[in-house]
């Protein structure tokens, strides 16, 4: 009832504003922030800034996390850097919402900070999973020995994160046995890809029946996008080529 309460009468820009702004509640900052990230008019300069605010300076873990994912929806390829930053964090969540929110902005600059994040050993798998799909955006020797390098990587979800950027930016596909991709590699002058069909990942799930029921806010999902900053490849069948085309959150 109260989703269905919230949906009728969701808040007004207004209201989300003030929300955003409250310093004396950080639960609404989060709401505020969430809210406009997601609106049509999210990416107005004022409200950039204000999330850039918020991740360089709001000492608050979930705050601070949720302005990343709104500077990502909206940002230029500088802001790539601000987000990097972010992969230092102590707070997991926050480093979490850099790594995905890297994946929606491409600057070669911030490159070697993923990837050297990728091959942490203290990092948690979490992170490396959404550092390992960001890093299919970028086509280089360093990158793709990273990738190598996480197929040794203890958990699954890391592994095939690493072998489908690999595919990525190779157009090879040699599974999760980094000897062959080496191998390829080093026999192959021209292995990587100068212009890689990368799409960030967005969430999407099958509708119930309550979803139907609230017919007048039935949801619509994201689709898959290219990164800020990156000139879009369109794949040879129309599609993105990635197996985590349609992973991650939405939001």
């Amino acid at each position: 009832m109260g989703d269905a309460s919230n949906s009728m009468f969701p808040p007004s820009p207004a209201e989300a504003g003030r929300w955003a702004v409250d310093d004396s509640d950080p639960e609404n900052q989060r709401r505020g922030v969430l809210l406009i990230g997601n609106s049509g008019f999210g990416g107005e300069p004022v409200y950039v800034n204000l999330y850039r605010l918020y991740i360089e300076e709001n000492s608050d873990p979930v705050v601070k996390a949720t302005a990343i994912q709104a500077l990502a929806r909206h940002a230029r390829a500088e802001d790539a850097v601000i987000i990097a930053n972010q992969l230092e964090s102590k707070n997991e969540q926050i480093r979490i919402a850099a790594a995905k929110g890297l994946q929606r902005i491409h600057n070669p600059k911030i490159a070697d900070v993923i990837w050297k994040k990728l091959i942490q050993e203290d990092e948690t798998p979490a992170v490396r999973v959404e550092l390992a799909i960001a890093l299919g955006q970028y086509s280089t020797r360093d990158s793709f020995e990273a990738l190598c390098s996480s197929l040794d990587d203890r958990e699954l979800a890391v592994n095939l994160a690493s072998a489908d950027s690999l595919r990525l930016i190779t157009g090879a596909d040699f599974g999760l046995e980094p000897g062959l991709w080496r191998s390829w590699a080093d026999a192959n002058p021209k292995a990587l890809r100068q212009d890689v069909p990368y799409y960030y990942p967005t969430y999407e799930r099958q509708l119930g029946t309550l979803d139907y029921l609230m017919f007048w806010a039935i949801p619509t999902f994201e689709q898959p996008g290219v990164p800020a900053g990156m000139r879009e490849i369109a794949p040879a069948d129309g599609a993105p080529q990635s197996e985590f085309g349609n992973l991650g959150e939405k939001g």
